[in-house]
């Protein structure tokens, strides 16, 4: 048998129990949860529309990029091409700033995304320990009830100092141990009892 130390107050367990089930049984908390996973799985497919868009259109600059490096090229070996050469040199700067625009456009969006995948496992995370809290419940819920109907013995729990209970045979019987009994000793009047 476990130490006094070690034993678990049923009551406050059964009653935290109880106001869990009531959170979980009311509709709107678990809609609600619901209603934000589904937005945050639509945002987090927007952006990556969006961060897909972006990334083409980097694509395509760095294509225009590098056919104004080729008209450069070109253009240095002609004649008279200082002034062609400046405005290809101009268009090629725009072209670049766009560029660098856009890739911390991109970042930003990655960033979100990564957020909103941290937020979606979180929920999940909550979920689950939810559920694995009304199981362990249930069960100790299950447990209790066994031991009182096998051994018609009803713990109290209001003194923890003490050991007692009432026993339901025909009639209520009272009953009481020292703590500072041995558990063994504890056991076996229990058993004598039951």
């Amino acid at each position: 048998m476990a130490s006094p130390r070690k034993r678990v107050d049923i009551q406050h367990l059964l009653s935290l129990g109880d106001d869990l089930l009531g959170v979980l049984k009311n509709p709107k908390d678990g809609e609600g949860m619901m209603k934000s996973l589904e937005g945050a799985k639509l945002l987090s497919s927007l952006c990556q529309v969006d961060a897909n868009e972006t990334e083409k259109s980097l694509e395509d600059y760095q294509k225009k990029i590098q056919s104004c490096k080729e008209k450069i090229d070109k253009t240095k070996d002609g004649t008279n091409a200082d002034v062609e050469v400046e405005h290809l040199q101009h268009q090629f700067n725009e072209k670049l700033h766009e560029e660098q625009l856009l890739q911390q456009e991109l970042r930003a969006i990655r960033d979100e995304l990564i957020g909103l995948e941290h937020q979606r496992l979180s929920i999940e995370e909550r979920r689950d320990m939810i559920k694995k809290r009304e199981k362990d419940l249930a069960r100790a819920q299950n447990l209790l009830s066994m031991c009182a109907s096998v051994t018609n013995i009803i713990p109290d729990f209001e003194d923890p100092s003490k050991i007692s209970g009432n026993r339901n045979k025909k009639s209520v019987e009272k009953f009481e141990f020292e703590s500072t009994e041995s558990p063994l000793d504890v056991c076996n009047k229990l058993w004598k009892m039951a």
